[in-house]
């Protein structure tokens, strides 16, 4: 529900939205939308996500997670576990749908509890490079969750692409010496050089292993 409500109301100040124009768009009271966003009451899951919609966040949706029974009563606050969902892009067709907003109902959903700032994707991990033999290590098959509107900062994990090649690349973003690199955890790859042809395509806020 905490999850829901941040999105919402971010979503709303980035887009300028008002309560009473939000409520508009729903056919409700101002007063019942703001009984929701202030936890008053709990909309149900059907309504969270028709929010979602009329703030044109129809390519994400809220569902409950499903979890052990027990013999404690839930609470309100277990009976609603917001998830979201992000579409996932291949490597091949990634720079193609950064440039304009891909047709989502075609595309593979993964889900997580993250509310990403902008329109974030799921990539697949492949190859080696950011598989080191200690610490952060990040494999190939694992997926990778990039918003491209976080800020990239030294030491964040990116995903970039260089104007003159035709794939993005995922490395790690540091700082050496006033110059900035593009790094693999796994050292027997090179580093390189972050020029002004090398843009950020976004950072990767989350990774996730499936067996």
């Amino acid at each position: 529900m905490d999850n829901w409500i941040a999105l919402v109301k971010a979503n709303m100040k980035d887009r300028k939205v008002t309560q009473g124009e939000l409520a508009e768009r729903l056919g409700m009271s101002q007063g019942g939308v703001g009984h929701w966003l202030n936890k008053r009451r709990l909309p149900s899951q059907a309504d969270m996500n028709r929010v979602l919609v009329a703030l044109g966040l129809g390519y994400l949706e809220v569902v409950q997670q499903v979890r052990e029974k027990t013999d404690e009563a839930p609470t309100l606050a277990t009976q609603y576990n917001p998830y979201f969902r992000y579409p996932i892009i291949d490597w091949q067709s990634l720079c193609e749908t950064r440039e304009e907003r891909p047709a989502y109902g075609a595309l593979r959903y993964e889900l997580t509890d993250y509310h990403a700032r902008g329109d974030a994707f799921w990539l697949p991990v492949t190859g080696d490079a950011m598989t080191a033999p200690s610490g952060l290590s990040i494999a190939a098959g694992m997926m990778i969750l990039v918003d491209p509107a976080i800020a990239a900062e030294p030491g964040r994990l990116v995903v970039a692409q260089w104007a003159d090649r035709p794939h993005a690349t995922f490395r790690q973003l540091l700082e050496e010496s006033g110059q900035r690199y593009l790094v693999p955890l796994n050292p027997t790859y090179p580093k390189q050089l972050f020029s002004v042809d090398c843009r950020i395509l976004g950072v990767v806020v989350q990774a996730t292993v499936k067996f």
